[in-house]
C-alpha cells in the first residue's frame, strides 16, 4: 500500500481507526517504537479501539512507582547489579532502547541505557554540603568512582515467563564510562586529539539505521567546566560544578557530542559533525537514498533546535547541520564557507561545530525554551519537540511543538510550526520531556519537574505532585487527551520510554529517586525498597493488558 499523507490529518488523536499504514522511512530507523506496516483493521480491532477507555492516575506524592489499572511492572538492573564478573550497572539511568537479535524474536536482546551523572553523596561517600570549600577535600578514588558510574551499560535481556531478566556474564554486557577511549569521527583534531576519553553527561539518544546505539552528552560543562569567549574572542576557562578537572586534564571541547556505540564489540565514536551542545537526543531519519537526517535540540533555556542532513549514503560525518528560525519556519546552514557571518567570527567549520550556540545565534536562530526530546510520528511524519519550560520567560509548564517539513520531506529547508500541547493544569501535565510513540501511533511522555520545585508550595507545580508518564491516545473515547498513567517514587523523574519490538512491554528509567537526600541514614525515598534500603535509580519493564491493547495495532496479521 502507498503511503499518502493526505489520507490523515495533521494533528494526533484523529487519525483514520479504518486504515494505517507505518510511513517506510521509520521501518528499522530509530524510532522509539521500531513500528512495522499494518493492514486494514478487522471490524472486531476497529470496535475494540473505538470502545478503548483508559483510566487516569491521579497526581500523587508518594513515594512508589503506581500505576493505572491494567498496568504492572517489574524491576529489570538498578544501580550497582552485577552485568558481569567485572562491570555493574552504573547510576542515573536515562535513555532506553532495546535491539532484537532477531526480528522474528522480540523477547531476546541488547538494552543500552545512559548513565547521566551522578549523586556523589550516593556514589562516592562525599557530600558537598559538609564543606564551604568542597573540592579542596575530594580526592581521585571519589572521582574515579563517579567516573566510573556515568556513561552507559549494554545488557543483553530476555523475556521468560513474563518477566524480563538480564542474561548473567552475556558477552555482550558491558560498561562505557567516563574512561572508556573513544574516537573523533572527523577530519581534523580537537584540541590535538583524535581519541579522547570517556562519555559523560549522557541524557537521551537513539539508534541508528544500521543497529548501533546513539547516546548524547548533555550537560557536559558539569564535569570539566567550560571554555567561554567574550566579545573579543578572548577564551576563558569556567570551573564545572564537580571538580574533576582538578583530577584529569580533559578538555571541555572533548565534551557534548553525539557519541555511537556498536554493541557487538563496545567500540564508541563522537560525531562532530552533529554539533557541541546540551544534546538532549538524536532522532535519525533514513532517507529513500540511504542519507541519514538527525534531528537534536539543545536542553538550556534559550537554546536551539538543530538538524543535521548528510550527503553520503549512512553517514554522521559528511553532510551540513542546520539550526531553525521557528519564525520563517527555515533552517539555517552552519556553514563556515557560505555564511560570513561566520567566516568573521571564527577561523574554520571545525570551530564552528565546537561552538555551536554562538554560532547559531549569530544567524539568527530562534531562542526555545529548553528544546529536549523529538520524536517523529509513525502516521503523519509530523515531527513532535518538547519544550520543558524556561522559568525566566514565566513558561513554567512548558509546551510541545510540531514541526511539518515542506511536501513532508525531511531533507527540505522549510517548514510550519504549530504548538501541539500546552502544559499547565488545564491539559493535566507540567514540563514535558520524553516522548515515545507506541506501536499503534499512541503518543507517550513523561514529565521532568525538578526536585528543587516539586511539591512545593511556593512553586506553581504542586498540582501535579510527583513526576509522571503520560499517554495521548490516538484512539477511542479518550483519543487527544492527556491521561496521566504512572506516577514516579519522591524526587524521581521517568525516562528513556523505549517500547520492545512487539509493543508488549514499555521499557523505562525510574532516574534520581530520593535526589533531595542529604544524608544516607534519612533518604526523601526508598525505592526500589531493597535490602539496602536507600534509593537505586533502575530501569522496570511496564507490562499489561493495557499496553496490549494500546499496542493493538501491531497485533493484525500482515
Amino acid at each position: 500500500m502507498k503511503y499518502n499523507r493526505r489520507k490523515f490529518i495533521s494533528f494526533l488523536g484523529k487519525a483514520s481507526l479504518g486504515f494505517m499504514v507505518t510511513p517506510p522511512f521509520l521501518i528499522g530507523c530509530g524510532n522509539t517504537a521500531m513500528p512495522v506496516k499494518t493492514k486494514r483493521l478487522s471490524e472486531e480491532k476497529f470496535r475494540q479501539l473505538k470502545d478503548l477507555a483508559l483510566e487516569a492516575l491521579s497526581p500523587s506524592n508518594k513515594d512508589d512507582l503506581l500505576l493505572t489499572k491494567g498496568l504492572d511492572y517489574h524491576v529489570i538492573v538498578k544501580w550497582g547489579d552485577k552485568i558481569s564478573n567485572k562491570d555493574s550497572f552504573g547510576f542515573n539511568n536515562d535513555f532506553t532502547c532495546f535491539i532484537p537479535f532477531d526480528k522474528k524474536n522480540p523477547k531476546d536482546g541488547l538494552l543500552w541505557v545512559n548513565h547521566e551523572y551522578v549523586n556523589p553523596l550516593f556514589v562516592s561517600g562525599f557530600n558537598f554540603k559538609n564543606y564551604d570549600d568542597p573540592f579542596r577535600h575530594r580526592t581521585l578514588e571519589q572521582v574515579d568512582k563517579e567516573m566510573y558510574n556515568v556513561g552507559g551499560s549494554i545488557v543483553r535481556v530476555k523475556e521468560e515467563n513474563g518477566r524480563w531478566n538480564i542474561v548473567e556474564n552475556d558477552p555482550h554486557n558491558r560498561r562505557i564510562t567516563a574512561k572508556t577511549p573513544m574516537q573523533l569521527n572527523w577530519d581534523h583534531p580537537i584540541k590535538g586529539k583524535t581519541t579522547v576519553i570517556g562519555t559523560h553527561s549522557n541524557c537521551s539518544g537513539g539508534i541508528t539505521p544500521w543497529n548501533t546505539f546513539l547516546s548524547c552528552e548533555e550537560n557536559y560543562d558539569s564535569f570539566f567546566g567550560e571554555t567561554e569567549y567574550d566579545e573579543n574572542n578572548t577564551a576563558t576557562k569556567r570551573s564545572s560544578d564537580y571538580g574533576w578537572e582538578n583530577f584529569y586534564d580533559y578538555p571541555p571541547e572533548h565534551y557534548g557530542w553525539v557519541v555511537e556505540i556498536d554493541p557487538k564489540d563496545g567500540t564508541a565514536q563522537k560525531h562532530i559533525a552533529l554539533g557541541r551542545f546540551a544534546h538532549e537526543c538524536c532522532t535519525l531519519y533514513e532517507l529513500d537514498d540511504k542519507r541519514v537526517v538527525a534531528y537534536t535540540g539543545d536542553d538550556k533555556d534559550d537554546e536551539h533546535l538543530y538538524k543535521f542532513i548528510s550527503s553520503k549514503p549512512g553517514s554522521l560525518k559528511a553532510g551540513t547541520l542546520y539550526v531553525a528560525d521557528t519564525i520563517n519556519g527555515k533552517w539555517l546552514a552552519l556553514d563556515w564557507e557560505n555564511q560570513p557571518v561566520l567566516r568573521n567570527k571564527f577561523k574554520d567549520q571545525t570551530e564552528v561545530l565546537i561552538r555551536a550556540r554562538e554560532a547559531a545565534k549569530l544567524l539568527g536562530a530562534t531562542e526555545l525554551n529548553r528544546p529536549e526530546d523529538i520524536e517523529i510520528d509513525p502516521i503523519t511524519g509530523n515531527i513532535f519537540v518538547t519544550l520543558t519550560n524556561n522559568k525566566s520567560k514565566n513558561d513554567f509548564h512548558g509546551s510541545i511543538l510540531k514541526i511539518e517539513e515542506t511536501d513532508g520531506a525531511f531533507d527540505s529547508l522549510t517548514f510550519k510550526t504549530s504548538t501541539y500541547k500546552v502544559g499547565g493544569e488545564e491539559n493535566g501535565f507540567s514540563c514535558p520531556d520524553n516522548l515515545a510513540f507506541d506501536l499503534s501511533g499512541n503518543l507517550w511522555m513523561t514529565s521532568d519537574i525538578s526536585g528543587s520545585a516539586m511539591n512545593k508550595e511556593n512553586w506553581p507545580y504542586m498540582p501535579f505532585k510527583n513526576n509522571g508518564l503520560f499517554v495521548i491516545p490516538r484512539y477511542g473515547k479518550d483519543a487527544g487527551k492527556v491521561i496521566q498513567v504512572a506516577s514516579a517514587p519522591k524526587d524521581a523523574e521517568l525516562t528513556g520510554p523505549w517500547f520492545s519490538p512487539d509493543g508488549k512491554t514499555l521499557f523505562l528509567s525510574i532516574q534520581h529517586p530520593g535526589e533531595q537526600t542529604t544524608d544516607l541514614k534519612t533518604p526523601t525515598s526508598k525505592w526500589p525498597f531493597d535490602e539496602d534500603n536507600i534509593p537505586k535509580p533502575a530501569v522496570v519493564a511496564i507490562t499489561g493488558v493495557l499496553i496490549e491493547k494500546m499496542n493493538m495495532l501491531n497485533q493484525i496479521e500482515m
